[in-house]
């Protein structure tokens, strides 16, 4: 079956750097458009950056532009999520998710999800 399985997450000092990645399995993971939404305690899932099939384009919510940089890797089958000048109010846990269609901000539309990674930013 299908699985995406992030890794990465912890806990960063404000300022402070991490990468998350993303390894999918069971899916033909250079046909899939992928993302990373986030999710904090008592908020609604967020988009935070989407990249196509073939890594060529990608976008970004308005918070993380400029601070985080999505990209792929299609022969490890693995996403990666860079995230520099990180701020407390980053803290969520991250999700990857994959859509056959669109590298779209909707999370409803993607068919696949990982089971997430905690990332914690201390001020």
């Amino acid at each position: 079956q299908v699985q995406l399985v992030e890794s990465g997450g912890g806990l960063v000092q404000a300022g402070g750097s991490l990468r998350l990645s993303c390894a999918g399995s069971g899916l033909t993971f250079s046909t899939y458009h992928m993302g990373w939404f986030r999710q904090a305690p008592g908020k609604e899932r967020e988009f935070v950056a989407a990249i196509n099939w073939s890594g060529t384009s990608t976008r970004y919510a308005d918070s993380v532009k400029g601070r985080f940089t999505i990209s792929r890797d299609n022969a490890k089958n693995t996403v990666y999520l860079q995230m520099n000048s990180l701020k407390p109010e980053d803290t969520a846990v991250y999700y990857c998710a994959a859509d056959s269609r669109l590298a779209g901000a909707e999370w409803n539309r993607y068919d696949y999800w990982g089971q997430g990674t905690q990332v914690t930013v201390s001020s």
